[in-house]
């Protein structure tokens, strides 16, 4: 089992940048392959990006190619979001989510979930 805690959430401006984190402790890190994922009021839970254990591989959402960037560091038992040229529509609640067989994009098919951290992003 894998316990995750997000953080670097916050309030930014339009066409700013923040960084989230998401620290896992518990069973070994580099086994899993690690997603971001997040939701806004009233909609369902949406993929954002992915990324394979060993880090060589990632997936992106159509809506975030090119401005977020999903990274890890194996080492600190830590993956990355960094989010880029933020827009209004980027506000939403960020969870990062852990499995252990391949990525994926859908949120059913993830064992282990963080509490989230709210991103905020005003016009």
């Amino acid at each position: 089992q894998v316990q995750l805690a997000e953080s670097g959430g916050g309030l930014v401006q339009a066409g700013g940048s923040l960084r989230l984190s998401c620290a896992a402790s518990g069973r070994s890190f580099r086994n899993y392959n690690m997603a971001w994922f997040r939701q806004a009021p009233g909609k369902e839970r949406e993929f954002v990006a992915a990324i394979s254990w060993s880090g060589d591989s990632t997936k992106y959402a159509d809506s975030v190619k090119g401005r977020f960037t999903i990274s890890r560091d194996n080492a600190k038992n830590t993956v990355y979001l960094q989010m880029n040229s933020l827009e209004p529509e980027d506000t939403a609640v960020y969870y990062c989510a852990a499995r252990g067989i391949s990525m994926a994009v859908l949120a059913a098919v993830y064992n282990y979930w963080g509490q989230g951290t709210q991103v905020t992003v005003s016009s």
